[in-house]
Parts: C-alpha cells; sequence; structure tokens
C-alpha cells in the first residue's frame, strides 16, 4: 500500500506515515517497492517483511501443530481428511452468508476480503485485467498449521471456488508456504 492509502486509513496525514514507514524500514519490518505510475514520479508501496510476521498473534501455534498430528495418529489420513472436510463445510456456510453470489464478481471479492481481513489475512483486492483480480492475503494467521498440513492450504481453493461461484476460475499465484511474501488468487469472471 502506499503512504497516502495507509495515511487516510490510519487518519493521519502522508508525511507522519512516512516518518513511521522509515522507521520500520530500518528495523526490517517493512520493505518498500518502487512501481511507475501514470503520471509522474514513481510510487513506493510498502508492505511487511517476514519478520514482521512476529508481531501478529498467531494464537495457539504449537497447539494446533500437536493436534493435527494427534488427530493423524490416531485417525490416519483420511481420519485428517474428514476434519478438513468438516472445517470447510462450516467456513463455506458461514462466507456464503456473508457473500452475496448475485453480485458482481468485484463486489463478491470484497465481500470475500472483509470476511477473510476479520479472521487475520489482512486480505486486499487489486484489478488485474479485463474481468480478473488479484485477491491477496498479507498475513496467514494459521500459517503453523497450513505447514503441519497442505490440506488446509489445498481445500482454500475449494473454497473460494464455492462461495465465489461457478462463473469464476481461482488460481493461486504466490504462497506463503512455498516461500512468497504472501497468498494471491488470480481470479477471473468465465461469463
Amino acid at each position: 500500500m502506499d503512504a497516502a492509502k495507509l495515511a487516510a486509513r490510519l487518519d493521519l496525514t502522508p508525511m507522519a506515515v512516512r516518518q513511521h514507514l522509515y522507521t520500520l524500514e530500518r528495523e526490517k519490518l517493512v520493505d518498500v517497492e518502487t512501481r511507475p505510475g501514470p503520471i509522474g514520479r514513481p510510487a513506493k508501496y510498502w508492505r511487511l517483511t517476514p519478520d514482521a510476521n512476529r508481531l501478529f498473534p498467531e494464537a495457539y501455534a504449537e497447539l494446533s501443530v500437536s493436534l493435527i498430528n494427534s488427530v493423524t495418529d490416531a485417525f490416519g489420513p483420511s481420519g485428517m481428511a474428514r476434519l478438513l472436510d468438516a472445517r470447510m463445510a462450516k467456513q463455506q456456510q458461514d462466507y456464503s452468508a456473508r457473500v452475496d453470489r448475485s453480485a458482481g464478481l468485484k463486489k463478491r471479492l470484497h465481500q470475500l476480503a472483509k470476511v477473510r481481513t476479520e479472521e487475520g489475512y489482512m486480505a486486499e483486492v487489486n484489478p488485474a485485467g479485463p474481468d480478473a483480480f488479484l485477491f491477496v492475503e498479507n498475513h496467514c494467521p494459521i500459517c503453523a498449521a497450513a505447514t503441519a498440513c497442505q490440506g488446509f492450504c489445498a481445500i482454500e481453493l475449494d473454497l473460494f471456488r464455492s462461495v465465489l461461484g461457478p462463473d469464476v476460475t481461482v488460481e493461486r499465484e504466490e504462497h506463503i508456504i512455498g516461500g512468497d511474501r504472501r497468498c494471491a488468487y488470480r481470479i477471473t469472471a468465465t461469463n
């Protein structure tokens, strides 16, 4: 995000935000990417570094990993698969109540981003061409669990596809578990 957008969100001046960002950059908690703009000089876009993850709660990560291992030990891979299916069904029900499938794709994505942000994913929606968007999650509050069990990430794709509707394709382009700084999904309207 650029300093002006951050300033608007935080109700501060852009200069005040830049001062904080430069301090965070010295502490290696954010880094900056320069992108050309349509007019004038390039804009600076700031993002969290992996070092900043320690500042966000990873609630009960150790317990989650231990439970995942225990479920697999006690019930085998099929037991873990049933657990993941039950979790997805619950999420699908919750998300479907909050994402209006009759709305346009952009609105559906913003509704999904709101839900995911409330869950700690720091989600945002960016245009990515005609009838296409990049759905970005800048943080993974279940990273430890997802690292221990890749099934969490696999069902996410199915979850997004089912909640957004049959008129979209969802493809993961970046993956925190794979070493990327964020998870990003290209979502394209198919009709």
